[in-house]
């Protein structure tokens, strides 16, 4: 076991692509963890395949380093405001933290989210400017920036006397000064060793350990990772588990696990402050505390900010359903969505009427697509519905969840983009010009306005435009009519496969969505409308060949490339009246009502019922 003087909990926390993945790696490398000739992939600790692909860190996860006679524990948070109750969990984990910045970007809307919730736990912050190496790094005006930020989030005296460390996680170097940077992470691991308090908990006192991450193995079954809040934890122990909902039960500690670079290495015991994984307590979760059975005492249920966005998840009815998927039941979908609650302490599932349909409310539309996005590649077939933010009721006061907007882009399409977030109810709060042809606008907008606004946000500015938000607080609810779709969409009339000779005939209508040989359904949406309204297209007509119109005879028209969609894009294009449908093997937007007549019919009934109202 080690001295308690000895070990050092840090978590590092930053907005978005910020380095925090990258830095971690470069401190693995240099404190001699990994053979010199052992292969170590980049980003080593994004281990998910979603992660690995989109470049994000999705999930918190620990490692641990030696330096000289320092065991220093680290954890790695995600960046993505979606994913922010990883963050809100770690924080109890943890002494102090490493707050990543830009030196070029310097605060973003995510940088306040995860400083706000280390000063809250009275964590000792270090400040770390990372990529000081980029050509137009400006690491005087970022570290003002950082510290306005402090002083704005209610910091403490010790907390606004932080230390600075300048460095590039991507070459691997750091240095106390900004001018120059030493070859090594030297200055960055001296920093932490001498500025980061060790753990002051009594390995004394009766046993108190609180879950707040899980983990799977085959043979191990579930595995919970905690920090040691005080007294002693032993392979073999007999203890007892408190669950969230107050009940207490007993449990034996079957295997001990401590942390050695990205290894999990088994020991006999571990003291008040040492960060472990247990095994052996078939269903334990996250919140729970494992206690001495002589003295359990539960520790405070961890706070998790609430979801702001919710969507219906339902079992897939269209015509196609059960082709692609391995699952397509009912019981199957509420198995797996319950399961996930037991990871993933800021998402909720609620049971509807039906019981097919499920409501899940999460932190975003990220939050939701990684969900949605795991399950599919489970093999699950599913069909969800528009995201919809969750408007709640605050003293008699109607209040819905706003969101603080950042936004880099040219100077030339600063009008366009002000005017399109103007007509989405958002409010400009400041605004920067750095001279060299980008403007950065901030502002608070409904989250309702952001729905949906992500592509045409690039449209407007052409891919230029760099956009990041955060949930900011909740606000006076801003009336109906706030973003959502202006354009209708075109709808196979029938089930068939849609031929080049169809898609030819509607072209002019709008943009297709799909290519020829596409199988479709009625009810589909197979393409955008110029206008406002849906139409009905007959997209798998095909010509009628005889003497007189020879099959060649079309061979030189070329049809327009169509429009394909991403999950996350697909679920930003959803109307009210429309579901997602989602397989293993493709995404589909449909109609709710897949007949034309039916349609037009319950339409029909909507509008007099708000007649009446």
């Amino acid at each position: 076991m080690h001295s308690r003087q000895n070990i050092r909990n840090i978590a590092i926390i930053a907005h978005v692509d910020h380095g925090k993945t990258t830095l971690v790696d470069k401190l693995l490398q240099q404190s001699g963890t990994f053979r010199e000739n052992e292969h170590v992939q980049e980003r080593a600790m994004d281990s998910n395949d979603l992660e690995r692909e989109r470049g994000i860190t999705i999930l918190a996860k620990n490692t641990a380093i030696h330096y000289k006679d320092y065991l220093i524990n680290i954890v790695d948070t995600p960046g993505h405001a979606d994913f922010g109750g990883e963050v809100e969990r770690i924080m109890k984990m943890v002494d102090g933290v490493l707050l990543v910045v830009d030196a070029f970007e310097g605060c973003m809307p995510q940088t306040k989210f995860v400083l706000r919730k280390a000063l809250e736990q009275n964590l000792t912050p270090i400040v770390v400017l990372n990529k000081i190496d980029r050509p137009n790094a400006r690491p005087a005006e970022v570290v003002d920036e950082v510290l306005e930020l402090f002083i704005e989030l209610g910091a403490n005296d010790d907390q606004l006397d932080f230390p600075v460390v300048y460095a590039s996680a991507l070459m691997g170097t750091s240095s106390s000064d900004p001018e120059k940077q030493d070859e090594n992470m030297e200055a960055l691991y001296e920093m932490i060793v001498s500025h980061i308090p060790h753990p002051t908990e009594d390995p004394e006192q009766p046993l108190q350990f609180l879950v707040t991450l899980m983990d799977y193995n085959d043979y191990l079954g579930r595995i919970g990772i905690g920090r040691v809040n005080r007294g002693i934890i032993r392979q073999g122990q007999s203890v007892a588990v408190m669950t969230r909902d107050g009940a207490t039960k007993t449990g034996r500690i079957e295997k001990l696990f401590g942390f050695q670079g990205l290894k999990r290495v088994e020991i006999e015991e571990a003291g008040a402050g040492d960060i472990v994984a247990v095994s052996g307590i078939k269903e334990i979760n996250i919140g729970e505390t494992i206690a001495d059975p002589a003295h359990p005492e539960a520790l405070p249920v961890l706070k998790i900010d609430e979801p702001t966005l919710q969507m219906t998840f339902l079992v897939n009815n269209s015509p196609f359903a059960g082709k692609e998927g391995k699952w397509v039941t009912s019981r199957k979908l509420r198995e797996r969505l319950f399961k996930e609650l037991e990871t993933d302490v800021s998402l909720r599932v609620d049971e509807t009427d039906s019981p097919d349909a499920f409501i899940v409310s999460g932190r975003g539309e990220l939050h939701l697509g990684i969900l949605i996005e795991t399950m599919r590649r489970e093999g699950f077939e599913l069909q969800v519905s528009k995201p919809e933010v969750i408007i709640k009721e605050i003293d008699g006061v109607k209040m819905e969840p706003l969101e603080r907007l950042l936004i880099d882009v040219p100077e030339d399409s600063m009008g366009a983009v002000m005017e399109s977030l103007g007509t989405r109810k958002a409010e400009m709060i400041n605004m920067t010009n750095n001279g060299m042809g980008q403007v950065r606008l901030e502002f608070l907008i409904p989250a309702r306005g952001l729905i949906g606004y992500g592509t045409y946000f690039l449209t407007l500015t052409r891919g230029y435009g760099v956009m990041n938000h955060a949930f900011d607080s909740y606000g006076p609810y801003a009336g109906s009519g706030v973003g959502g779709r202006h354009q209708g969409v075109l709808v196979s009339m029938e089930t068939g496969t849609a031929t080049a000779y169809g898609i030819l005939s509607i072209e002019d209508r709008g943009i297709l969505f799909v290519h020829p040989g596409t199988e479709v359904y009625e009810g589909m949406v197979v393409g955008e409308h110029t206008r406002d309204n849906d139409i009905v297209v007959n997209i798998c007509k095909e010509k009628q060949l005889t003497n007189m119109r020879a099959s060649s005879k079309d061979e030189t028209v070329k049809i327009k490339t169509p429009r394909t969609y991403s999950l996350e894009q697909a679920l930003e294009y959803l109307n009210d009246d429309e579901y997602c449908e989602v397989t293993p093997k493709s995404i589909r937007l449909r109609k709710k009502i897949l007949n034309k007549n039916d349609r037009e019919r319950a339409e029909k009934h909507r509008k007099m019922a708000e007649a009446t109202v």
